[in-house]
């Protein structure tokens, strides 16, 4: 990928050089970049890799699932504050993922935590579960692991 990206670089500075300018304007450059990135797009399978600007993309899309699951969740969690009665069931439930190198269970990790309505208590050893601490277990259980499938295909995309 840093070949890529060098060559996105290099096709734009010869943008730059090419153009007639009296000056060298970063406007040239940014233009050189767009090109570079269309002849790089089309070229990439050629390096072997995926392009690179798709990890950037892939990030760009974690943010916005988070954002979204952020929304959801404080809403069923903002429900519940402001019923008369308080009927959670509170509870502890063990998740097994997929996702594996200590950047992908962590990101899981911080983004669950920060999600209204669950915490992770424990990362076991391997890595590979979680014990996950939900504010009511019998009604966002399900609701909980579907978000948690989305965020291990979203980091997925951004690390693999």
């Amino acid at each position: 990928m840093p070949a890529q990206f060098l060559l996105n670089v290099f096709i734009a500075v010869l943008w730059t050089l090419i153009n007639d300018e009296s000056e060298l304007r970063f406007t040239t450059f940014v233009a050189g970049y767009l090109v570079g990135i269309g002849i790089v797009f089309l070229m990439h399978r050629f390096f072997g890799e995926r392009f690179y600007l798709s990890r950037f993309i892939a990030l760009i899309k974690l943010i916005f699932i988070f954002t979204r699951e952020l929304i959801m969740s404080s809403k069923l969690v903002l429900g519940q504050i402001l019923k008369p009665k308080l009927s959670i069931k509170p509870g502890l439930f063990k998740y097994e993922t997929v996702l594996q190198g200590d950047w992908e269970i962590t990101a899981l990790a911080l983004l669950l935590t920060l999600t209204p309505g669950s915490v992770v208590i424990e990362v076991t050893d391997d890595g590979d579960a979680f014990y996950i601490h939900a504010m009511d277990v019998e009604e966002s259980k399900d609701i909980l692991l579907k978000s948690i499938d989305n965020f291990e295909k979203a980091i997925m995309e951004v690390t693999r």
